[in-house]
């Protein structure tokens, strides 16, 4: 007997071929539930990382919009006398900046966030969603903030919302997933082309002034109101205004036209998001 017909017979193994799942278009809620101490984790220490050694910490969440807002009223308030739909300009344009602070840091933070955390991106296997969602869930904390600034204005000068503020909490949501959505693209194209940075501050700046932050969207020409619409910030800005308006329409066609466009948006960086993250450990 030979010593090779003595070893113990060893069973054939075929070959195991692992494929991953093509779910480009998913956003891994499975994934993401399962690693959901990582996502508070990663959200937690992105809100002490953005205020770490600040003089102020948290006041520069109400510093940023308030400033904004009170040179506003003082130039275009008090001297263009630009129209303001019922609400004192201040309160008119406060309350602008508010929603547009969120959109704002969500969008800047979510774009930057896989170069943010790109020694974990090179060593350990998360899903890489996490990383701009933890962006977008820290900007909810300044918005907060920035409410209870908001409501001191409603206060002072004695407006008292309707039932209708109930929808407000809907009209923030909205203005997140357009944040993600548009920073979904840019953090995937942030990784291979570094000048996206660059790009982000001067669409933030252009947004702004196509956004009706300063002026309400009633002053464009009723003609050009659908395709002004496209700027889905524009019912989101119009929608949160008429949540703390005792009177007036609610600017449904807005919101629908703001809705369907930032589902397209959403939809198109979820799927461009999956197909290139891959290659993200590669890049960075």
């Amino acid at each position: 007997m030979t010593a090779l017909s003595a070893l113990p017979h060893v069973p054939q193994v075929g070959t195991v071929i692992i494929r991953g799942e093509d779910s480009s278009w998913s956003l891994q809620p499975r994934e993401l539930w399962r690693h959901r101490e990582l996502l508070y984790f990663l959200t937690w220490r992105d809100i002490k990382v953005r205020y770490k050694q600040t003089v102020l910490g948290l006041a520069w969440a109400v510093i940023q919009p308030l400033a904004i807002a009170l040179t506003l009223s003082l130039f275009l308030g008090n001297l263009v006398r630009v129209p303001s739909e019922g609400l004192p300009y201040p309160l008119f344009a406060y309350s602008a900046m508010v929603i547009w602070q969120l959109f704002a840091n969500a969008l800047t933070e979510s774009s930057n966030s896989l170069l943010a955390n790109e020694r974990l991106i090179t060593k350990v296997y998360f899903p890489r969603l996490i990383a701009p969602l933890s962006s977008v869930l820290a900007s909810l904390i300044d918005f907060a903030i920035s409410l209870l600034v908001l409501a001191f204005f409603l206060i002072y000068y004695r407006i008292v919302p309707t039932e209708r503020i109930v929808t407000l909490p809907l009209v923030a949501l909205l203005a997140v997933l357009i944040a993600l959505g548009v920073g979904l693209w840019l953090a995937a194209l942030n990784v291979k082309y570094r000048d996206v940075r660059y790009v982000v501050g001067f669409l933030v700046q252009f947004w702004f002034l196509a956004s009706p932050i300063a002026y309400p969207a009633s002053v464009v020409p009723e003609r050009w109101r659908v395709w002004y619409g496209l700027n889905p910030m524009v019912g989101v800005v119009e929608g949160f205004r008429w949540t703390l308006r005792g009177t007036g329409a609610a600017p449904l066609s807005l919101l629908a036209i703001s809705a369907c466009v930032a589902m397209a948006i959403l939809i198109g960086g979820t799927y461009y998001f999956r197909r290139t993250e891959d290659t993200f450990a590669d890049f960075i």
